[in-house]
């Protein structure tokens, strides 16, 4: 990068010829105020579609708003339902035996499994947005049930109570999902970020899988810890208790699973093998029980399954202190996780279908159906990926696939329950490990650390977190990490040196652009965010010490010394009280050093405010340009009339400093 013997072009050097930066009218408080609250809240803007329409038209419209059912029923076809038996059909077929091992993950009766996928997805048909969105329970919130719940209340003591504790988690996670929806707070599950998900969700799979050793070595007894440590203790603590026959099931079912899978992954138009591989596994191993009697031999089995449809659990609820406080942390907890996974799946098939789903609705949907499900003995429900991608693939078109698989799950509870009282637990434990092998997703891992280590670093926490203390640190973990990650980028925004693209009035990064050239007596900064209370101090002392390195380096290589300042504010979009007092400070402290402050372009927000503050008059308004290449020129200008040395070529539009 070089500064001698170079051409700047410049624009007429007349003040006259420079576009001076406007400053934008004033604005009425409560004008102002509506719009930022209809930008923070109402980015979408929902309330077009209800402009200039009689009132039963709004009526209408706020109806398919909270039921988009309604908008869509009226264009149902015939082809559209004989695609959605097919998905609905296959999903059931998934739903059931997942439901029932996700149950008991939780350490709940596994018939709440099946109620769990009936209810629910016949909620979310009716408000949800997305067409592609199976609706059922999830390991990684079973996990987190169970861990939460059994830190108060333990399940072999008090079975009873921590059952109508999962109803009221399960309705203050529906509450505080549909509340954010409604209040439009959905930026609050952002705070999840990519990375906090992927390795969150992997140290959740690895816990599973950790926890289902149980289920396929047979043991009675095991630690209710989650962490690696007291996992492993307690299975190599018991090896004189492991039954082999169960061991050898488990790992049979295990493998015919991940091999269907498999085969589905590399033939995708036969997704329907790994879809009813569970559902194979379950009959075949009950199949297999029942004809050797293994129960008798070590094999554990689920046992009587209540039939009959869901019972109503509203008086269940446990709504008074002090097992309420542990509900509804829990709520809050497993519910953040429900809406992340359930609006990221959502969100994913959408693109791929190319139709919107809208978060809010979703939130919404996804918090009312818990809310009911709540009352009606179901537990935390979302929207898995797994069974969402099988509903896809299936080739659903509307969400009455979801109404489909809630009535085959309703056949099942009124007249098939009989038929699970053999199904061996480790086969529910095999379903379970093959479906959270999924989780870990060792490809965005390894992109995390490709693209951005510090991301990686987020994800990795969550992941030894998870693994190595329990599901609510690593949680915290990741999300503080990540907070902090955004004041980080908050408190401390880059600034960089800006030189001149030869041949050009373009000024870019010097580090990214290494064949620009230096304006000789001039330093040109851009600031790429904008200033507030929390970074107006580092910009202070970062500006400082860029002019003390550029006066340095000048001393050293004997160039023209530094007479000009030139702040580039393009990226800020917005400055405080404590940004303008900030910039004041700076250019006393400049002119201290018999320099000059200029501000090239900056936003309507900040001449707002620099002018309300009577900063633009300490400055000088002929000393705030539009473009940095008419600043440039300014300086430039008078750089050379106030030296004799300095050669002024003619005044036109291509006129140019030889230096």
């Amino acid at each position: 990068m070089g500064n001698t013997d170079c051409v700047y072009p410049t624009a007429k050097v007349e003040s006259a010829a420079y576009h001076r930066v406007a400053i934008p009218p004033p604005q009425p408080f409560v004008k102002t105020f509506q719009y930022s609250l209809k930008e923070t809240f109402f980015p979408d803007d929902p309330f077009r579609q209800f402009k200039n329409q009689p009132p039963l038209r709004k009526l209408w419209l706020g109806l398919q708003y909270f039921l988009p059912i309604l908008e869509w029923a009226p264009r149902y076809t015939l082809n559209f339902f004989k695609a959605d038996i097919i998905s609905g059909i296959t999903i059931a077929s998934l739903a059931i035996p997942q439901g029932i091992s996700y149950a008991k993950l939780a350490n709940l009766p596994p018939i709440l499994g099946l109620y769990s996928s009936f209810i629910p997805p016949l909620v979310y048909a009716m408000m949800g947005s997305s067409r592609d969105l199976a609706v059922g329970t999830v390991a990684v919130g079973s996990l987190l049930t169970a861990s939460m719940l059994g830190q108060e209340v333990s399940v072999t003591e008090n079975p009873s109570l921590y059952l109508h504790l999962a109803f009221t988690a399960t309705f203050f996670a529906g509450l505080f999902q549909a509340s954010l929806g409604f209040l439009r707070l959905g930026f609050i599950v952002d705070f999840l970020s990519h990375a906090t998900i992927v390795g969150f969700m992997a140290g959740a799979a690895t816990v599973v899988c950790l926890q289902q050793l149980k289920g396929i070595l047979g043991l009675d007894h095991f630690t209710h810890s989650t962490d690696i440590v007291s996992v492993m203790r307690s299975v190599f603590t018991q090896t004189h208790q492991w039954k082999w026959e169960s061991g050898v099931l488990g790992c049979c079912f295990l493998f015919f699973l991940i091999i269907t899978k498999y085969f589905s992954k590399k033939r995708p138009k036969f997704f329907w093998i790994s879809a009813m591989a569970p559902l194979t596994s379950v009959i075949l191993g009950s199949i297999l029980v029942y004809l050797t009697h293994a129960e008798k031999h070590g094999v554990q089995v689920i046992g009587n399954l209540k039939k009959g449809l869901n019972p109503l659990s509203i008086t269940d609820l446990v709504l008074v202190p002090p097992h309420m406080t542990i509900a509804i942390k829990t709520g809050i907890v497993t519910g953040v996780i429900a809406l992340a996974e359930g609006i990221a799946v959502g969100r994913s098939f959408s693109m791929f279908k190319n139709y919107h789903i809208d978060g809010n609705k979703e939130m919404i949907a996804i918090g009312m159906m818990n809310v009911v499900g709540s009352c009606t003995s179901c537990y935390l429900t979302t929207g898995p990926f797994s069974r969402s991608a099988v509903n896809y693939n299936a080739g659903c078109k509307t969400a009455v696939s979801n109404i489909v698989m809630a009535l085959a799950v309703m056949m099942t509870l009124l007249f098939l329950t009989p038929l699970f009282h053999y199904t061996p637990l480790v086969v529910l434990s095999a379903i379970i490990i093959s479906a959270m092998l999924g989780l870990i997703d060792y490809d965005a891992a390894i992109h995390l650390w490709k693209v951005d280590k510090f991301d990686f670093i987020v994800c990795m926490s969550a992941y030894i977190g998870v693994v190595f203390s329990s599901v609510e640190v690593g949680l915290v973990i990741a999300v503080a990490i990540s907070v902090i990650r955004v004041l980080l980028f908050v408190a401390r925004p880059k600034t960089f040196v800006l030189g001149n693209i030869p041949d050009s009035r373009i000024y870019r990064n010097v580090e990214q652009y290494t064949n620009t050239s230096n304006v000789p007596g001039v330093l040109i900064l851009e600031i790429d965010a904008p200033i507030y209370f929390a970074n107006s101090n580092y910009l202070r002392e970062r500006i400082t010490r860029w002019i003390d390195e550029e006066e340095d380096r000048i001393k050293s290589t004997g160039e023209t010394s530094l007479q000009y300042v030139i702040l580039n504010m393009s990226a800020v979009g917005n400055i405080d009280t404590s940004g303008i007092s900030m910039i004041d400070e700076v250019k006393k402290t400049i002119e201290r050093r018999g320099l000059k402050l200029v501000l090239a372009n900056p936003g309507s927000e900040v001449m707002k405010k620099l002018n309300k503050s009577d900063l633009i008059s300490k400055i000088g308004q002929e000393w705030i340009y539009l473009t940095v290449g008419e600043a440039v020129g300014a300086c430039n200008y008078m750089l050379h009339t106030s030296k004799p040395e300095g050669t002024v070529k003619d005044e036109s539009a291509d006129s140019t400093w030889n230096v």
